[in-house]
């Protein structure tokens, strides 16, 4: 019996991912259907209800359950659930289709078919109004704002069969894993209490110390990838990806920190998303989340512990999953060390604050940057990268 943390609102992963002749099976049903297209966020969360990582959803969420969700964070049937997952398509298509009939769902940048989808209702909704619940404003500047709007007209609803996890496990091997693959792995290395770490950056120094603060108290930390889509101007997933295996391979205890990398699109929700990072990390295996300064968030849209906060808003039985809440962390010269305001006693004038935009900022302009900012392997490989831009 498995001593991790068990799945989100079930006793098991429900992975919605064909396989053998039921997917030879499906995928001959798949040609002779109308096919849907879909975007790069809607393939990711398609991936995520694939492997599990969505669990126990069954597919895309209903009207009744996109309004719950905006209002209450909840399912209409009453599962936690922070941010709506939901499949849109132009009117015209919406109007060809009939309520019961399959449809085929197409990687519209790639083409691959990537599932089905029996639909059991088409909506329109107040995309406003998704927007101020999820991102807290209507913003056209923000990234999650701008991903909502540029939605199609019509919500499909439905339950939904996998065919693909697209090229994550081959363009990222090694890398990319399964929530059954992480905790499997997780009862192998003897884990029982696992912190995951968020990042869509490479780690600095901050980073480091947080990763290490969970260390202390849990078994061992996933430092979890986002792999797919950031806004113009993050560093590329391979290069992260290099920068933390370098990182956790040179500063890191051996069997403390494993990689892994999950194949969703960035939100930029803050706080929600926050709730939907330690929601599906209780699928993949893991007790706690780290949740430091501006979990999620982008430009000044959300306050450095609005996170937090959130996580004490909700019912206390909606997550197993709990947050490593972490304070402002900083190198501090007088220290000679990292620290955080809960342990530093110096002034502002000796801290280096550490953060993922400054450290591409100072990057892309070729500037100088210290060691107490980042480890000098980890630079040696984003230098490289900028100076190949």
């Amino acid at each position: 019996m498995s001593l991790l943390v068990k799945p989100h609102g079930a006793e098991v992963l429900k992975p919605l991912l064909l396989d053998g002749d039921a997917l030879i099976a499906e995928k001959k049903k798949a040609s002779a259907l109308p096919q849907i297209k879909i975007s790069s966020r809607e393939v990711g969360d398609l991936i995520m209800l694939g492997i599990g990582g969505f669990t126990p959803l069954e597919g895309f969420m209903t009207r009744a359950d996109w309004q719950s969700v905006c209002d209450d964070m909840k399912m209409a049937n009453g599962l936690f659930w922070p941010i709506p997952i939901t499949l849109s398509t132009d009117a015209g298509t919406a109007a060809s289709l009939s309520e019961g009939s399959d449809i085929a769902l197409v990687d519209g940048e790639t083409g691959e078919v990537m599932g089905t989808m029996t639909v059991s209702e088409k909506y329109s909704i107040d995309k406003d109004h998704e927007c101020q619940s999820v991102f807290k404003t209507t913003d056209a500047a923000h990234p999650g704002v701008k991903m909502v709007q540029e939605q199609a007209e019509i919500n499909l609803a439905g339950p939904v069969k996998v065919f693909s996890q697209g090229d994550y496990p081959t363009k990222y091997q090694g890398v990319y894993k399964t929530p059954a693959e992480t905790r499997e792995l997780f009862s192998k290395m003897g884990w029982k209490t696992v912190a995951a770490f968020q990042t869509r950056n490479p780690m600095h120094r901050s980073h480091e110390y947080l990763a290490k603060i969970a260390i202390e108290i849990c078994d061992g930390v996933m430092v979890h990838s986002l792999l797919g889509k950031l806004k113009a101007g993050d560093i590329p997933a391979e290069v992260r990806q290099e920068a933390i295996g370098t990182l956790i391979d040179n500063y890191f205890v051996d069997d403390t920190v494993i990689q892994s990398g999950y194949p969703l699109d960035m939100r930029y929700a803050g706080p929600r998303e926050a709730l939907l990072h330690a929601l599906f990390r209780q699928n993949y295996g893991c007790s706690h989340l780290i949740v430091g300064r501006d979990h999620a968030g982008v430009g000044d849209y959300y306050g450095p512990f609005d996170a937090h906060d959130i996580f004490d808003e909700i019912p206390t039985d909606a997550l197993i999953t709990q947050p490593l809440k972490i304070d402002w962390t900083f190198w501090c010269n007088e220290c000679g060390s990292m620290a955080s305001m809960k342990t530093c006693p110096h002034e502002a004038k000796d801290r280096v604050l550490v953060s993922g935009t400054k450290l591409r900022d100072a990057l892309s302009a070729g500037d100088e940057v210290e060691d107490n900012f980042s480890r000098p392997e980890v630079l040696a490989i984003l230098r490289k990268y900028y100076a190949s831009l």
